[in-house]
C-alpha cells in the first residue's frame, strides 16, 4: 500500500457495503422461496386464487405486488386443488394478502439494491484528493447514513416475510379447512407440528426486536468531533441476523405446508409444487408420530439451499 491507501480502505463505508451486498443477494433468494412456499401453503390450506387475479393488481399497480401475484399464479397453474369449488368466500390475510405484503418487501429490496449499487461506485474516504483540480478536501462522504437507513428498511421488510410466514404456519396447524389439528391423524396422542410453530413464533418475536432501527441511535466520540454517527455497522450486522431468522421461519413453513398437502390427497397440486414436494420428501418424511422435529427443520433449510428447481 502507498500513502493514504490504507486509510481509503478503512475510513469509508466498506463494512456496511459488503454486508449490504450479501444481504441483498440473500434477500432475493429468500424472496423466491417465500413465494414458492407461500404458494404451497395456499394450496395446502385450500385457499382461493382470486386475490391474485391480474385485475386486482392493475388497480393498485405497485411493481412488487404485481410481480408477486403473477409468480403465485404461475406456480399454481394446473393445480387440481386451487381450482376446486370452495365453501369459503375469503381466506385469512396471511394468504389473501400475499401480493401486498410480499410485494412490498420486493419493492424494498429493489430500493435498497439501488442504494448499494450507487454506494459501491462512490468514493467514501476522507480527506478526498482531486489531483486534476489540485484540491484536498475534508468532507463527510464516509458517513454511513444512506446505508444505515436502507439496511434498517431492509431489516423491517424482511421481518415481515417471517411474520406472515409464521401466521400461515399457525393457520395450517389450527384444524381448519378439513385439516387435522397439528397436522397429525391422532392429535390427542401426538403433538404433531405444535412445536415447529412455537419455534417460528419465537423467531419472529426476536426479529421484531432486531428490526428496531439502529439508525435512530448516535453517540458522541473523539472529543465531540465525531458527534453524529450512523450506526450503520450495527444495522448491517443485525440485518444479517434477521435474514438467518427469516430462512428458519420459511423452512418451518415448508415443513408444515408439505405435511398439510398430504391431507388433500388424492388431489394434486401444480406440477411445480408437486416436483418441489417430491424432492423435499427425499430428505424430510411425512410425520405420523411424535419425533425430534429439530432435525427436520434443519434438513428443510439444507434442502432450500440446495434445491435447483425454483427457476424451472
Amino acid at each position: 500500500l502507498k500513502s493514504k491507501e490504507g486509510l481509503a480502505l478503512l475510513n469509508g463505508t466498506q463494512f456496511m457495503s459488503a454486508h449490504g451486498a450479501y444481504a441483498i443477494l440473500k434477500s432475493e433468494y429468500l424472496m423466491q422461496w417465500a413465494e414458492t412456499i407461500g404458494s404451497l401453503s395456499l394450496d395446502a390450506f385450500d385457499g382461493r386464487i382470486e386475490p391474485f387475479h391480474a385485475l386486482i393488481q392493475e388497480i393498485r399497480p405497485h411493481a412488487g405486488q404485481t410481480l408477486t401475484a403473477r409468480i403465485i399464479r404461475e406456480i399454481l397453474q394446473g393445480s387440481e386443488i386451487i381450482k376446486q369449488a370452495k365453501e369459503h368466500v375469503q381466506d385469512p390475510y396471511s394468504f389473501r394478502c400475499i401480493p401486498q405484503v410480499h410485494g412490498a418487501t420486493r419493492d424494498t429490496i429493489a430500493y435498497v439494491s439501488d442504494v448499494f449499487q450507487r454506494e459501491m461506485n462512490s468514493v467514501t474516504d476522507n480527506p478526498t484528493i482531486f489531483p486534476d483540480d489540485d484540491l484536498i478536501i475534508s468532507a463527510g462522504n464516509f458517513h454511513g447514513q444512506p446505508l444505515a437507513l436502507a439496511l434498517d428498511f431492509l431489516g423491517i421488510a424482511l421481518s415481515e416475510l417471517a411474520n406472515i410466514s409464521e401466521r400461515r404456519t399457525y393457520q395450517l396447524i389450527s384444524g381448519k379447512r378439513g385439516l387435522p389439528h397439528y397436522l397429525v391423524a391422532n392429535p390427542g396422542l401426538n403433538s404433531g407440528f405444535m412445536i415447529p410453530q412455537y419455534t417460528a413464533a419465537s423467531i419472529v418475536s426476536q426479529n421484531k426486536q432486531l428490526a428496531t432501527p439502529a439508525s435512530v441511535d448516535s453517540i458522541e466520540s473523539s472529543q465531540g468531533q465525531e458527534d453524529h454517527v450512523s450506526m450503520g455497522a450495527n444495522a448491517a450486522t443485525k440485518t444479517i441476523r434477521i435474514l438467518e431468522n427469516v430462512e428458519k421461519v420459511l423452512a418451518i413453513e415448508l415443513f408444515t405446508a408439505a405435511q398439510a398437502l398430504e391431507f388433500r390427497r388424492p388431489k394434486k397440486s401444480s406440477t411445480l409444487v408437486e416436483k418441489l414436494v417430491s424432492g423435499y420428501r427425499k430428505h424430510v418424511p411425512f410425520i405420523t408420530h411424535d419425533a425430534l422435529m429439530s432435525k427436520y427443520m434443519h434438513e428443510s433449510i439444507v434442502f432450500m439451499r440446495k434445491y435447483k428447481g425454483l427457476d424451472k
